[in-house]
């Protein structure tokens, strides 16, 4: 074997060995990448999915409670509203009350009674019980007018009768910007027949009550 061609068969050789070394090393490389890729999957990736769940389960969770929460404080806002509704009522009732009795302290004088009905008549300084209404003013004694509502209201601050235990049997004219009435509790134990006068600016102004021995509202028929 001459040199040239024992060269020649090392350099193969050589060739055939750096060749086996590279590719011996792609393996290498390529089963560590693959091994890489599939911990990453398995260990990273596998991991987001249920994270994912678990906070939207817990996203349904908190709507739930909050949906159940927000439910449960409807209905006491709604009962809240009720019970304002019939304190206040009661509040407006009281302070109605409580103005009438206030009223009721006035100075009065007892008069001659204007017939035989009268137990006794009285006159005292009641004040005016105040009005809406504007303008030249004329009696209007149609019901659920406002000029009849500040009738009805002159009348209970002079007699102390409240709504619930009011009766209104007559209402006539009594003269020019004057009215007279014949009112009652609910049960008839106590008739009064009362005197208004109109004062302008300032409304209805009781000027003088009669206590009758029985209801005559009959006889203005």
């Amino acid at each position: 074997m001459t040199a040239e061609q024992k060269s020649s068969r090392i350099n193969k050789y050589d060739k055939r060995r750096k060749s086996t070394k590279l590719i011996s090393f792609l393996i290498v490389f390529g089963i560590i990448l693959l091994i890489s890729l599939i911990s990453i999957w398995l260990f990273g990736g596998g991991d987001s999915t249920p994270t994912e769940e678990t906070e939207q389960a817990q996203n349904d969770t908190t709507t739930e409670t909050g949906s159940s929460t927000n439910n449960k404080q409807e209905d006491p806002s709604s009962e809240n509203k009720g019970n304002d509704g019939e304190e206040l009522e009661k509040e407006n009732k009281e302070n109605k009350e409580e103005n009438q009795e206030e009223d009721q302290e006035v100075t009065t004088k007892e008069v001659d009674p204007s017939d035989d009905n009268v137990v006794k008549a009285y006159e005292g300084d009641w004040q005016p019980v105040g009005t809406e209404q504007e303008g030249p003013h004329t009696v209007n004694y149609s019901e659920g007018s406002q000029d009849r509502k500040e009738m009805t209201d002159a009348i209970q601050s002079a007699t102390g009768l409240v709504d619930g235990n009011y009766q209104e049997w007559w209402i006539a004219n009594g003269g020019d910007q004057k009215v007279v009435a014949t009112v009652s509790d609910s049960n008839q134990s106590e008739v009064y027949r009362v005197y208004l006068s109109w004062k302008d600016g300032e409304g209805w102004q009781p000027t003088k009550i009669e206590l009758l021995k029985e209801n005559d509202w009959k006889k203005y028929q």
